[in-house]
């Protein structure tokens, strides 16, 4: 198939398996419910998807205004200079020393530290830069879908939400996720690294990037050995205090830069402000279109019938079927943020939050992200509609950190 138009073919694929799927359960079953929760989905998806494009209007003007006076302070810049090193062996095609470097790590941190409204909108602040070196303007660029990849693969250092809900659903220790999720997170990333590396033909074996994996790889084992000096009380006050007090350190630095660079500070502010209210509006169709195709899939029963076939083409094979009951999340979390979320929920009450299902479904959420949500709204706030290898390379991250976290959790709790 022509590399255009990706997601035209799945969306469409949603609503084709969903609709012959209900007919089967109406015709053979008699099941007269099926038609009536499909369509209320689709209404339902469409209110979703509206409210939190309305909900990241506030979250995009605040940080989009941030950033502008990062920018325009000479902060962004700095973190290009810095990062020049990496970004020029994993972004060959970006210029040495552009300022979209230091918008890729900016949003590339608020990812490792759990801050998906921060990370948002610095996200698409990187893809606007990205469209400018863009000479194809409907095309994804190389560093486009590195930077998808990188985004997809969902590298988190602290899951404050996840360590949250499973405190909220009566968990003995909530935290005893922690250094599962950021094991299988981490081998997500390196695998989304090594695929697309691969396929844009960059050489990852050079003093830089060995240097720099290398490092990473040491800084995680470091942080997996502190927290686990801690007590769970303990890990989860240092964990939120950590990812908060590092986010007003960057907002309380960018501000000091312009007023160091004598720039009106406030004027900057509101003027990269405005720009995240059109960014907000420009994004509501394509989250409408993705959230209602994942809503009538779910609704006609299509992830059920497909997680009861793993469940019966892995008991034929002989293996080990505990981790099935939490496949729905693993499946989902490509698809869906909040459904991934739900999924997990449902799990850790049916199972039981202790149980090697609800953890492991609390592993699948934190290790990937969701692959055609980011995809949808990066790609669709620049109009990027021939995406070429990123939903490939995105999927693939995603399958390795699925085949991690079930590693991992049958080495931790099974």
């Amino acid at each position: 198939m022509h590399a255009v138009m990706v997601l035209n073919w799945i969306w469409i694929g949603f609503f084709i398996i969903a609709f012959v799927i209900a007919v089967i359960k109406l015709v053979f079953w008699g099941d007269f419910d099926v038609f009536p929760a499909m369509m209320d989905s689709t209404f339902s998806s469409s209110k979703t998807a509206f409210e939190i494009s309305l909900g990241l209007t506030g979250v995009l003007s605040l940080w989009l205004g941030i950033m502008k006076i990062g920018e325009k302070g000479g902060v962004v810049n700095v973190l290009a200079k810095l990062l020049s090193p990496v970004f020029t062996k994993l972004f060959p095609d970006i210029p040495k020393g552009h300022p979209v470097t230091g918008s890729i790590f900016m949003n590339i941190a608020a990812n490792m530290l759990g801050l998906d409204n921060a990370a948002t909108p610095l996200g698409l602040k990187a893809m606007e830069q990205l469209q400018e070196l863009n000479t194809k303007k409907d095309t994804a660029s190389n560093p486009m879908i590195m930077f998808l990849v990188l985004n997809t693969s969902g590298l988190t250092l602290i899951p404050i939400s996840i360590l949250v809900y499973r405190a909220q659903m009566g968990a003995a220790q909530p935290t005893d996720i922690f250094i599962p999720i950021l094991l299988a997170t981490f081998f997500s990333t390196l695998a989304g690294i090594i695929i697309t590396s691969l396929y844009q033909k960059i050489n990852l074996f050079n003093r830089t990037m060995l240097l720099t994996l290398g490092g990473a790889a040491l800084v995680v084992a470091t942080i997996i050995w502190g927290f686990g000096q801690m007590d769970s009380i303990l890990m989860n006050k240092v964990s939120t205090s950590a990812a908060n007090i590092m986010l007003m350190l960057i907002i309380i630095a960018f501000i000091l830069a312009g007023v160091r660079k004598k720039i009106n500070v406030y004027d900057a502010f509101i003027e990269g402000a405005k720009e995240g209210f059109t960014t907000a509006v420009r994004i509501i169709p394509y989250l409408i279109a993705i959230l209602v195709g994942i809503g009538v899939f779910r609704a006609s029963g299509a992830m059920d019938m497909l997680i009861d076939g793993v469940k019966y083409g892995v008991e034929a094979c002989g293996g080990n079927t505990d981790f099935v009951g939490a496949l729905p999340t693993a499946l989902m979390k490509p698809l869906s943020g909040s459904g991934a979320r739900g999924m997990m929920v449902d799990a850790m009450t049916t199972y039981g939050a202790d149980s090697f299902v609800g953890r492991l479904s609390c592993i699948f959420q934190g290790s990937t992200d969701t692959t055609f949500y980011i995809l949808a709204v990066y790609f669709g706030s620049v109009g990027i509609v021939k995406t070429r290898h990123a939903v490939t390379c995105g999927l693939l991250a995603d399958l390795a950190g699925i085949m991690a976290a079930i590693a991992i959790a049958y080495l931790f709790f099974a």
